[in-house]
């Protein structure tokens, strides 16, 4: 018998059904042990020596997996192609060998598909455990344990509220950090454009004004409306002529197939999935065979499947679609062991796989991969130049056509953050035409920051810079949000305080940790470890000769001496000058209560760092430590916002221990009401109705009992007659009318049954299981995440993220459970019966 050891038990039942009687596939269930979560177990004075743990909940599946071993002729480790995959047959193999378990034979196997020709052709070329790449994953691993568990403690004890540190992940909070720096930054610039609608023939175009005066118009050339009005004056008052028309061919070639980082990219910006969603859906897709393996850096495809991708285009498409010669694309990866063949279907004779979400990313792989080898499309781009009698003044007209779609006819690549091209159709149009002019406008604009970075636009960045590696990405992404160092708002990142104060931390005492070329370095001496060029024990020995000192350093630090290297450092940020001259660091309410020595420095407490006055306890002016205050009349400062138009009371914004809120009054009969996230222009009107909550919707039309609006601890919700229904954002408080409030608590209602909270929500929904027909759930339990079908529950295994559980995983489990039948009810044990008291010996006569 030869054992096969998979990750996945999907995997496992689809190669068993391709090898045939005498293979047995067992999976892994991914990563079978890991670094135990506590202090040494990476020991650098040790030659950096590490302890590993077989994961609880795999004690039993490793057990048959070592019995099946005992029996086994041959071993093939047939984990994923990849570096971690590498790792874990690495794992398998040293845990058999230790239990005296491994067979004599041991081979190494890796299919880029879950084909049968794939897996068949990987048995028959076997191949030994890479010890390179096992090397490079050992490196990376204790970087990681020795970079988070050294770290970490500094946090937790010099900086309230940080949570945890990592090597990549504090990098790319930093680029979040530092884009909300470069917004905040930001100074908006005045410019005009001046737009001449003109008419030709019976089609209208559009013709902007680029020379004034003679003089060549830049951007911000028309800076003010007076020069802007001038010119539109000019134009208003000249006849233009058509003096210039050039035509230009131009020619766009299809980009290549997906590597792991371009399919997350592209997901986030057509399908609206996050790079962890993307990578679940992919995942399931490779193993059911519908695609090839979606860990990969690499562009290329395997020339068969060019050509069967060739075929199929012919098939679909005359043969102006197809290219003479096959497109082959080149990798710009380091490292070539890494390296995979693009994300591409396995049968390009198959254009739909999977069901919802797996679906539409299928399609988007199906499409990529077919439009990277088509024809290029063929485009003729016109500008047309009009001038003045004098010269003095120029319009310039842009059109574009497709004059042959090529690839186009299938795919066209996303762009992030681009404005729209003025490209639109321009009429039949000859030298010395004078076209009718309709109107002419002046528009203001003003120049915009830089965009805060999209899940797609952050991946594209990590990659720019060489940090990290695309298959981590996802998993990096999630953590920043698990730690609520980040939160997204209409799908782009905005910094958290405690992401800000973090960062400004590591910037502080740690600032070559946090260097994007410093971490890009490290990925590359990882890259020449897996390379079989360096060394993974020197890599480690240099990185820790530095980094232990350091973190020992700053460990020895009082926590005042920290919060006040903070304080230096984050100057202009907590305190810009004023724009009345006045000192930044002067307390206000001790200007407006005439105390004195009230200055604001930068403060530690049990709940994250705040500004305070130094005449405390005098003075108790706080301040959030994400809330500049230099500006005087900033919204967002303490004080009195105004008074309330009925009751008069003047109504005062603070900040305490939980966040900014509003207060009305004073002592028992005041007023509270918290400050919502979601209203970033907070004013007077704002308040005045937070404090008139909870608002009366009107009567149910069923039961004549009243709708009420609030917000309470999770949120904004509709009460009604002892049942909830949950509201959107802030603003539906106070617009939510009653049909719409009667349509929300009826789908509450619908959710759970029975009154009070409604049934939790699923945390992921997957298809119909096979045999009930039920509709597979991810669901939170009181005990844990748990997988049902609607009549079965099945526990989901504590190494198994809930959101990473897939279709065949989900179908599995739940069929496991129903094997062993219903649980046994614990009902009350019988009593004992009574004895029988012995018969009473009858008194002698």
């Amino acid at each position: 018998m030869q054992l096969v050891i998979v990750e996945s038990p999907a995997k496992a039942k689809t190669i068993e059904k391709y090898l045939g009687k005498d293979f047995k596939v067992l999976a892994s269930y991914g990563h079978v042990r890991d670094l135990p979560p506590k202090d040494g177990s990476v020991r650098p004075d040790e030659d950096f020596a590490m302890d590993w743990e077989l994961y609880r909940d795999k004690q039993s599946r490793f057990k048959e997996i070592a019995d099946a071993a005992k029996k086994a002729d041959r071993l093939v480790l047939a984990t994923d192609p990849d570096r971690e995959g590498e790792a874990i047959s690495w794992h398998v193999q040293e845990l058999l060998a230790k239990r005296k378990a491994l067979p004599k034979s041991v081979d190494r196997v890796t299919f880029n598909a879950i084909t049968k020709s794939a897996v068949t052709e990987a048995m028959a070329h076997p191949r030994a455990l890479d010890t390179d790449l096992i090397d490079a994953y050992l490196a990376r691993r204790a970087l990681d344990y020795l970079f988070g568990f050294t770290l970490s403690p500094v946090l937790w004890r010099k900086l309230p509220g940080a949570k945890s540190a990592g090597r990549v992940q504090s990098v790319a909070l930093r680029l979040i950090v530092d884009r909300e720096r470069e917004i905040e930054a930001f100074r908006a610039d005045e410019y005009w454009s001046v737009i001449a609608r003109l008419e030709h023939d019976g089609t209208q175009f559009d013709a902007r004004l680029v020379r004034f005066k003679g003089e060549k118009l830049d951007k911000l050339t028309l800076g003010n409306e007076g020069s802007a009005m001038e010119a539109k004056a000019a134009v208003e008052g000249a006849r233009f002529t058509v003096e210039d028309i050039e035509t230009k061919p131009l020619k766009r070639s299809p980009a290549p197939p997906f590597t792991t980082s371009t399919l997350q990219q592209e997901a986030a910006r057509k399908l609206g999935f996050s790079a962890s969603h993307t990578m679940r859906c992919a995942q399931s897709l490779y193993e059911a065979g519908a695609i090839t393996y979606m860990r990969t850096d690499g562009v290329q495809m395997d020339p068969g499947a060019i050509m069967a991708l060739r075929d199929a285009i012919a098939e679909r498409y005359d043969s102006s679609y197809l290219p003479e010669k096959p497109r082959f694309y080149s990798t710009k990866a380091k490292n070539a062991q890494e390296a995979h063949e693009a994300i591409r279907p396995t049968d390009f004779r198959r254009e739909h796989a999977g069901s919802g979400d797996e679906a539409k990313l299928y399609a988007l792989i199906f499409k990529r991969a077919m439009a990277s080898q088509m024809s290029a499309a063929q485009l003729e781009r016109t500008t047309v130049t009009l001038r003045d009698p004098t010269g003095a003044h120029e319009l310039r007209a842009t059109g574009q056509v497709v004059k042959f779609p090529g690839f186009f006819a299938v795919y066209q690549e996303g762009i992030d953050d681009t404005e729209d091209d003025e490209d639109g159709l321009l009429p039949i149009i000859r030298k010395g035409d004078c076209p009718l002019k309709k109107a002419v406008e002046a528009n203001q604009h003003f120049t915009q920051p830089p965009p805060r970075f999209s899940e797609a636009s952050l991946v594209k960045r990590l990659e720019e810079l060489g940090i990290g590696r695309p298959s981590t990405y996802a998993s990096t992404i999630q953590t920043l949000r698990d730690r609520d160092y980040v939160r997204m708002e209409k799908n782009r990142f905005f910094a958290e305080e405690s992401g800000r104060l973090l960062t400004a931390f590591l910037e502080r005492f740690f600032p070559n940790y946090v260097a994007y070329d410093f971490t890009a370095g490290m990925e590359d001496e990882l890259d020449e470890v897996s390379g079989g060029r360096e060394a993974w024990k020197a890599l480690l020995a240099k990185f820790w000769q530095d980094f232990k000192p350091k973190a020992d350093e700053v460990m020895d630090k009082l926590p005042s001496e920290v919060t006040e290297a903070l304080d230096d450092y984050l100057s202009n940020y907590l305190f810009p000058p004023r724009e009345d001259g006045g000192d930044p660091r002067a307390c206000p309410m001790c200007q407006a209560e005439g105390r004195s020595g009230g200055r604001l420095s930068l403060r530690g407490g049990r709940f994250g760092a705040f500004v305070a006055c130094a005449n405390y306890p005098e003075c108790k002016y706080t301040r959030r430590f994400a809330q500049p205050g230099g500006n005087g009349e900033e919204a967002g400062e303490d004080g009195v916002m105004g008074t309330h138009p009925e009751t008069g009371l003047p109504i005062h914004r603070k900040t305490g221990r939980f966040g900014p809120y509003i207060e009305m009054g004073e002592g028992k009969e005041a007023k509270r009401a918290s400050i919502p996230k979601d209203l970033d222009d907070f004013e007077l009107d704002w308040a005045v109705q937070l404090l008139g909550l909870p608002r009366i919707i009107g009567e149910h039309p069923d039961t004549g009992l009243e709708i009420e609006a609030n917000i309470g601890r999770y949120g904004p919700y509709l009460r009604h007659d002892g049942k909830y229904g949950k509201l959107s954002n802030t603003r539906e408080v106070f617009e939510v009318g009653m049909n719409r409030a009667v349509d929300i608590l009826a789908q509450a209602a619908n959710r759970g049954a029975g009154g009070g909270r409604g049934k939790a929500e699923p945390i992921k929904t997957l298809g119909a299981h096979p045999t009930s027909g039920g509709e597979i759930k991810v669901m939170p339990g009181r005990y844990g995440p748990y997988v049902t079908d609607g009549t079965t529950n099945a526990t989901i295994p504590k190494d198994v993220k809930p959101e990473d559980i897939t279709e065949a995983q989900a179908v599995e489990l739940i069929d496991a459970r129903a094997a062993k039948g219903p649980a046994k009810k614990k009902g009350r044990k019988k009593a004992a019966p009574k004895k029988k008291a012995a018969p009473k010996k009858k008194a002698a006569s």
